[in-house]
């Protein structure tokens, strides 16, 4: 079944198909105006239109649709399972920009036609896109605190999700992460059992245990009887090996697992990966083990959806990185690696992939911090990174956006010394002083909106695509 019709035979009917033909209109407009807008305006202006756009365009998806959602990694790990259906040769439709709520995932479904669909969702807009969409196969990631302006506190998330989930029981296939306790939970049954048709991944290589529970440690109690969860060992923020001694709740066993690895700083990193189809090498050029999560996303939902496990990691092993996730670009001649930060729990991951880099010298560092509606207005999570890991490690940084002197102050009570820090609120002005003062490698991390900017002004400069190209 194709996915879309033209607008004039639109078998779902000519009112309907003049509204699609309106709003891939105005997206077009909008793309050729150059003014930005080419990821969400189409979808906005069809759902203002016709609310249950979504459900109706994905009705045309006859290979089914597979939802992506976490805090952190969502956009890689949709990335990543992308890259295994097209070693598949399967092309979904994908909202590969990463415009993640209702009206990104509408302008997908407008602008390409497949057979499957693919798409990353924001967390609190999951539930709506899982009840349009009628996927196949959700993968969750992890819940972390983040934007909690917007989101609410990750219990009420996960309570949320809970219910998403459980309308779909029997239709629809789970990959989750092990190592959430918020996530997990969400494949068990009344009974404590593990439900039918879930997949659990999780990394089980004590040798990637951090030394003490982080500041920004989130998940502390047992969601289903509020007793304090015992952690044998966490790995990334609250992601780890868990029990409730109280209930009897504890992290299950996953069936796909990295049980070896070997970080490399900013080169990548080496797994040995478990799987129900065998064992797998796994050369990933991605950094951090954050991104070793992603992977094990990606392999357990890869199998789900029957690509071989050999593809699976070669096409892996081939990634490159979304915008902003740790994506490279040359600038005035100085290599500028963009790691996104939004939250103390991703922060945390990337200070740790610097530590590593920082073991070769000192590193220079470009650091923008927003605080508009994307980003959350409180930006007091800076607090709860630990930049203390960088500390005596950096040669010079930057900060810029509309909290720069917060960043600064921040940084400076981490250990870094104040002349080694600049402020410079502008995003242009304090790139191109960053990069010039560089004798190397500029490390970028910015936050949410300040990602956007940066990918406006490299754009603007034609060092990087715009959004929907």
């Amino acid at each position: 079944m194709t996915s879309l019709a033209p607008a004039g035979r639109d078998r779902r009917g000519p009112l309907f198909g003049a509204k699609v033909a309106a709003a891939r209109a105005l997206g077009a407009a909008s793309r050729a105006s150059g003014r930005g807008g080419g990821t969400t305006l189409p979808g906005r202006v069809l759902l203002r239109l016709e609310p249950e756009a979504i459900a109706r365009l994905g009705a045309g998806l006859g290979g089914g649709t597979t939802i992506v959602s976490a805090t952190n990694g969502k956009t890689t790990t949709a990335g990543m399972i992308a890259a295994v259906l097209a070693a598949d040769g399967r092309r979904p439709v994908h909202n590969r920009a990463g415009s993640n709520m209702t009206w990104g995932v509408a302008t997908a479904l407008l602008e390409q036609r497949g057979e499957e669909g693919l798409f990353e969702v924001d967390e609190a807009w999951l539930p709506r896109v899982v009840e349009q969409l009628d996927p196949a196969t959700i993968v969750l990631g992890n819940l972390f605190r983040d934007q909690l302006d917007r989101y609410g506190e990750m219990e009420a998330l996960a309570d949320e999700w809970a219910r998403a989930v459980a309308a779909r029981a029997g239709r629809t296939a789970l990959v989750l992460n092990a190592d959430d306790p918020l996530i997990a939970d969400l494949g068990r049954d009344a009974e404590e059992r593990p439900r039918e048709g879930v997949v659990y991944f999780g990394i089980e290589d004590p040798t990637q245990a951090l030394p003490e529970l982080q500041h920004a440690f989130d998940a502390k109690h047992c969601r289903r009887c509020g007793h304090p969860y015992a952690y044998e060992r966490a790995f990334v923020g609250h992601l780890g090996h868990y029990s409730c001694s109280h209930c009897g709740a504890q992290r299950p066993r996953p069936e796909v697992a990295a049980t070896a690895i070997e970080l490399r700083g900013m080169d990548g990193s080496r797994s040995t990966v478990r799987t129900p189809a065998g064992e797998l090498l796994l050369e990933l050029p991605l950094p951090g083990l954050y991104n070793v999560y992603n992977a094990l996303a990606a392999i357990a939902a890869g199998l789900g959806l029957g690509v071989g496990l050999e593809r699976i990691g070669g096409a892996l092993g081939e990634m490159r990185a979304a915008f902003g996730r740790v994506e490279t670009i040359e600038v005035a001649d100085r290599p500028v690696s963009i790691l996104l930060i939004k939250n103390p729990a991703g922060a945390n991951e990337v200070l740790r992939t610097l530590r590593l880099e920082a073991d070769r010298g000192p590193v220079d560092l470009w650091i923008a911090l927003n605080d508009r509606i994307a980003d959350g207005r409180d930006v007091s999570w800076i607090w709860d990174a630990d930049f203390e890991l960088l500390a005596g490690a950096v040669k010079r940084v930057v900060c810029a956006g509309t909290r720069a002197p917060e960043m600064a102050l921040r940084l400076k009570y981490a250990g870094w010394p104040a002349a080694a820090i600049e402020v410079e609120p502008a995003v242009e002005a304090s790139l191109d002083r960053a990069v010039a003062a560089a004798s190397g490698r500029v490390f970028a991390l910015p936050t949410y909106t300040a990602l956007l900017e940066l990918r406006k002004l490299l754009a603007g400069r034609g060092l990087a695509q715009e959004f929907w190209r």
